[in-house]
């Protein structure tokens, strides 16, 4: 496997993904390492020189509305413990592994920009657990995105060796356990790497989605016999969005050669509109990671240990920076933007069925006697892009005020982010559907496409086809799009 150095403030979804499915090993950087190492001591430094003014948040005072009350110096390990016993209470079903260790691959990385005065040794470990493979139990329910609280408390009380490790995953015996201090509690607790991670994850999966469109419509465009004129050079140099521009950039490059388009004046918006409704989605999509790259690599903990004094004297600083309006946002757009790429897929589908596009039967059906072809497809496509849409309703509208009003807004990021997994395994589908109808259409019409496609295009049929029975008798469709997902559309 490959390695992800960690630590140097350039990790990216990708590298947590490959981290969480076990595709790539990780290593601290030793700069980061020291930096982290060097943390406690600026942290005791800063506490003492808050202390005549005013406690510091979860370190001399509780959490949530509890920051009235004050934490003893003799209190203060005992303290770390019971935050972290009392917010581990997290319920529902555990989720997956990947998404436990997309997790801990976040706050691991999070935790060597050394903002909290997290003990080099609990860093440490958490990097050897992550390398072995190893995840904790953590239950689904418990964050509304302010900070993964619950998970994170999880995580940390099964380093301590409190919880037990999920069986049957990780390399040897579990880890031995981390003695933790009252240092290491909040800052273990304080973010949103569940969230953040799991974002990754859904996000790389996407990607292959995404990428697999231009390929999928180009095949639709040679089985109805489309135009090449909605992504000529001079359309979106007169309307130069970079989504759209980029979309139809690949579909000039994947059909270079001359086509004999059909007798219409111009197609249905299925293709026609397919670099802006297809664009607006890359453009989404690109926000996303962007906003992703920027959280995988941040410390965000309140409070935040800063080194901005005279002399480069440290302070703790309180804020909200934790919060994940940002991102929650971000996730909102994708998937509302999913939704026109995924009713373009549906109304393309519709096109491949319609004879006086491709001039064979109804539905691709073997022939005009009463034969059905794959019409039962189209109404799974409509049922999918039923729960689509309802998932990609903006979880930002969502509000609570919780811990007696003192923590009054929150982004729902979590629930936008399980929105999101939803919405990509549905657009899947979809497309699945959509590549079984032009694989068919194609067959049927003997279109050699060879001919006019570039070998990414040639190499995409190809792999459809190879899953695809060439049988057109009525039969049951479910392993055809079953076969066609796994081998087209594979998660990343």
């Amino acid at each position: 496997m490959r390695t992800v150095l960690l630590g140097m403030d350039d990790l990216e979804p990708a590298d947590v993904a490959a981290l969480a499915r076990r595709r790539a090993v990780p290593v601290v950087a030793a700069e980061a390492l020291a930096r982290v190492g060097a943390s406690r001591g600026a942290a005791i430094s800063a506490l003492a020189a808050a202390a005549p003014h005013r406690p510091t948040y979860g370190y001399g005072t509780g959490v949530g509305a509890n920051l009235t009350t004050l934490v003893t110096a003799d209190h203060f390990d005992r303290f770390g413990r019971d935050l972290l016993r009392a917010h581990s209470g997290g319920f529902g079903p555990l989720l997956p592994a990947p998404s436990a260790r997309a997790m801990m691959a976040v706050r691991l990385n999070q935790l060597l920009r050394a903002g909290t005065a997290v003990g080099r040794d609990v860093v440490q470990a958490l990097a050897s657990t992550l390398a072995r493979g190893h995840v904790p139990e953590v239950h689904t329910h418990g964050s509304i995105g302010t900070a993964d609280l619950s998970a994170l408390a999880e995580l940390a009380l099964t380093l301590s060796g409190e919880l037990p490790w999920m069986p049957g995953e990780g390399d040897g015996a579990s880890p031995a356990p981390v003695r933790l201090s009252g240092w290491d509690a909040l800052p273990l607790m304080s973010s949103s790497a569940l969230t953040i991670g799991r974002a990754a994850l859904a996000l790389e999966d996407l990607r292959v989605l995404l990428d697999s469109i231009p390929p999928l419509a180009a095949l639709v465009l040679l089985a109805v016999h489309g135009s090449l004129e909605p992504f000529d050079v001079a359309v979106h140099r007169m309307r130069p969005h970079a989504g759209a521009a980029a979309t139809a950039a690949r579909m000039r490059a994947l059909i270079p050669g001359p086509t004999a388009p059909g007798s219409r004046v111009q197609d249905r918006f299925g293709l026609r509109a397919l670099p802006q409704v297809h664009g607006a989605a890359v453009e989404a999509f690109d926000t996303l990671e962007a906003v992703l790259c920027i959280e995988i690599n941040a410390a965000a903990e309140n409070p935040l240990l800063v080194r901005d004094g005279p002399d480069g004297a440290p302070r703790y600083v309180h804020h909200g920076g934790f919060h994940q309006a940002r991102l929650a946002l971000a996730l909102d757009h994708l998937r509302l933007a999913l939704v026109g790429t995924a009713e373009l897929s549906a109304a393309r589908l519709a096109e491949i069925f319609e004879p006086s596009r491709t001039g064979v039967p109804p539905f691709l059906a073997q022939s005009e006697d009463g034969s059905s072809g794959l019409m039962i497809l189209e109404y799974g496509v409509q049922s999918a892009l039923a729960q689509l849409r309802s998932a990609a309703q903006p979880a930002t509208l969502n509000h609570s005020v919780v811990s007696r009003g003192d923590e009054d807004h929150a982004s729902f990021a979590p629930l936008a982010t399980t929105r999101l997994e939803e919405c990509v395994e549905l657009l899947r589908l979809v497309l699945a559907v959509e590549l079984v109808a032009a694989t068919r259409a194609l067959r049927m019409q003997q279109v050699n496409v060879d001919a006019v496609g570039s070998a990414e295009l040639v190499d995409f049929a190809a792999t459809a086809a190879k899953v695809l029975d060439p049988g057109t008798e009525d039969r049951n469709l479910t392993e055809d799009v079953h076969a066609v997902a796994r081998a087209c559309f594979p998660a990343a």
